[in-house]
């Protein structure tokens, strides 16, 4: 599949979709987010996809946030069907696990993207934020709702009340990634973690995505009521049998996802 502001790769199951504008610090525009939309549809659909990894360009930006001349001129009307919301929504929700590897700046829209997948790791001279009020806006995509539940409610409104944007290590301090390395190991790591998330039962992955996303949403009694029909699903599946089997054989296991 090709696209104009994305590149993309896909070796041994992992499908690696990296930003490419780094003219304008991979700045996102409508046609983007059309992509973004469009690859998430393409990687739910491709079975030979296992994983995704997302990325940027370069080596100073994952995404440094929106264009904003073309903020400028939108209009309410422009806005108001909520594309780039709907489109984290969709990625949040892909059927396949996913990685930011963040290897720079991620602000705005950048740092959305980045909260919108399941893992975040980041480069060491990374830093995110969402600086969005100093524009006379606020973010849009999901940012307030998924930085609250990823770091809680009273540093997401200093983070996006004051606009400041913090180091790697104080986004691992606060949750918002959960691995920092240095920049020459980010692609590395990643495919490790990769590595470590792909070795397990497919099926499984998938659907403990789905309960653990759940959980953001629903009550605890209903969350619980989840996990169990999702682990009896599991435990009626051949990867289990696999699973099981290999473990108790000793071996590594040939799981099929189902």
């Amino acid at each position: 599949m090709k696209f104009d502001y994305f590149l993309y790769e896909l070796n041994n199951g992992v499908a690696t979709f990296t930003v490419n504008r780094p003219d304008v610090r991979n700045a996102l525009n409508a046609k983007c987010w059309e992509e973004i939309s469009a690859f998430v549809d393409f990687a739910n659909s491709n079975e030979d996809i296992k994983l995704v990894i997302v990325t940027g360009a370069g080596e100073k930006a994952f995404v440094a946030g929106a264009d904003v001349k073309a903020i400028n001129e939108r209009n309410m009307m422009d806005v108001l069907g909520g594309a780039a919301q709907s489109t984290l929504r969709k990625l949040a929700a892909c059927d396949k696990p996913t990685i930011a590897a963040i290897n720079g700046l991620a602000f705005g829209g950048g740092c959305e993207l980045a909260m919108a997948c399941d893992i975040r790791i980041a480069a060491e001279n990374a830093k995110m934020g969402l600086p969005e009020l100093g524009l006379g806006i606020i973010p849009g995509a999901g940012g307030t709702q998924r930085l609250a539940k990823l770091v809680g409610l009273g540093r997401a409104k200093d983070m996006i009340l004051t606009g400041k944007a913090v180091s790697a290590q104080e986004a691992l301090q606060i949750g918002l990634v959960t691995k920092v390395v240095p920049a020459e190991q980010l692609m590395d790591t990643v495919m490790e973690t990769a590595a470590a998330i792909l070795s397990k039962g497919p099926l499984a992955v998938r659907l403990a995505k789905k309960v653990i996303d759940a959980s953001m949403s629903t009550d605890s009694e209903s969350g619980m009521m989840l996990e169990l029909l999702s682990y009896t699903v599991a435990i009626a599946s051949e990867d289990k049998a696999e699973g099981t089997t290999a473990f108790l054989e000793k071996r590594p296991a040939n799981f099929k996802g189902r």
